[in-house]
């Protein structure tokens, strides 16, 4: 991959009297001429310092200011999806990303779901060798698969499923594991308890999900390197009071990270806010499918059919598959919902997905691609907007 064109920017500019998740207080955020954030300072102190020619005033009156999301877990969008993937429609990641820029997300991982070897090497290869233009930026790919529990497969074809074995591994990643950022596998198929240390030896983040593991085999996975759950509840056996399980586990443990999401289907919100006060480790993803960016209906899905109802997929058979949601919808509904308060739900999209992979979160020396979060009276929610 290449670096992308640069997205408008803001320059030159001070924002003052902004609430920005992390700090505390009113803080005012200095932009320079290159769209990068200078300085971030508390308004108590702004008038000790001499302000740069020219510089503009935005005055956000107390809204919250933050950077724009990051979407660890996203499998296509505006009809297209990322394992299938080909030559002639390549340059619609292009539409994607710039689809994905509007709806406030900065970077993304397109994730490639259970498929054949061909098809993931196919996408890898294309994605690797793409020169992207513009819009939020491809920040690698997220393996979902092929190595995940038979039992716990959702709406994975069992077909494409591989045991998780060193071999198999190498011939999955190829000649592209330096693009591959994140892996979610079943820990418990790992025999040997090579695979996981091999993977994070390689700068890979493993993911543990699709999985019928037990609270010990999981513990022994993020000893071995492990860091993160796929989506939390989703596709792993529930919280048990004798067998926590591989959730219970996570949520025990400091160094793991659990993304979920907060569409209303996949988890209830009781369970939402259940996690989120036992668990200090978590961001949110979108999991969107092909449909993303399109109205409901009935869409091609590998070769099967999904039903898109209200922004939920499932197949004919009731699986539930994913949603067309953006990623920001599940900020605003834990907000709707009363589940945290607004700087937690900002928070959960645009800083925590990023500490996940080790990215940079709001600071200086980093581009200003900012977004402004307001209380819509009209519409009694969350609203926001891009910066420029």
């Amino acid at each position: 991959m290449t670096k992308a064109t640069p997205n408008p920017i803001l320059s030159n500019v001070d924002i003052i009297n902004a609430r920005v998740p992390g700090y505390q207080d009113l803080q005012m955020i200095w932009v320079n001429q290159d769209g990068m954030i200078e300085q971030i300072l508390p308004m108590g102190v702004v008038c000790q310092r001499v302000s740069p020619p020219d510089l503009q005033i935005l005055d956000v009156s107390g809204d919250w200011v933050s950077l724009g999301g990051v979407d660890l877990q996203i499998n296509g969008g505006l009809g297209l999806a990322f394992p299938e993937l080909t030559e002639k429609d390549i340059q619609r990641l292009d539409e994607i990303s710039q689809f994905l820029w509007d709806a406030g997300v900065d970077g993304y991982l397109p994730t490639l779901v259970t498929t054949s070897v061909e098809n993931i090497q196919r996408s890898l290869a294309l994605i690797s060798n793409y020169t992207q233009k513009s819009g939020a930026k491809i920040l690698g790919v997220h393996l979902e698969g092929p190595f995940l529990n038979y039992g716990k497969r959702g709406a994975h074809p069992a077909e494409y499923l591989l045991p998780l074995t060193m071999n198999e591994v190498k011939r999955v990643l190829g000649n592209y594991a330096s693009i591959v950022k994140v892996i979610t596998l079943a820990p418990e198929l790992d025999s040997t308890g090579e695979v996981i240390p091999y993977l994070h030896s390689l700068g890979i983040t493993v993911s543990l999900g699709h999985s019928q593991a037990t609270a010990a085999q999981a513990q022994q996975a993020f000893a071995g390197g492990a860091t993160m759950v796929t989506h939390a509840f989703n596709a792993t056996p529930p919280l048990h009071h004798r067998e926590p399980g591989l959730l219970g586990a996570a949520m025990n443990n400091p160094d793991v990270m659990c993304s979920f999401i907060a569409d209303g289907q996949h988890v209830v919100p009781i369970m939402l806010e259940i996690l989120l006060r036992a668990s200090k480790g978590l961001f949110l993803v979108s999991d969107a499918l092909a449909p993303l960016g399109l109205p409901d209906g009935e869409y091609p899905w590998d070769d099967r059919k999904i039903t898109v109802t209200n922004g939920t997929a499932r197949l004919a058979d009731g699986t539930l598959s994913g949603t067309t949601f953006p990623l920001l919808t599940g900020v605003q509904n834990l907000v709707k919902w009363g589940i945290c308060d607004v700087e937690k739900a900002i928070f959960l999209a645009t800083d925590a997905p990023r500490k996940a992979i080790n990215l940079h979160t709001i600071a200086p020396h980093h581009p200003a691609n900012l977004l402004r979060w307001y209380w819509d009276e009209n519409t009694q929610e969350l609203a926001w907007k891009r910066i420029y």
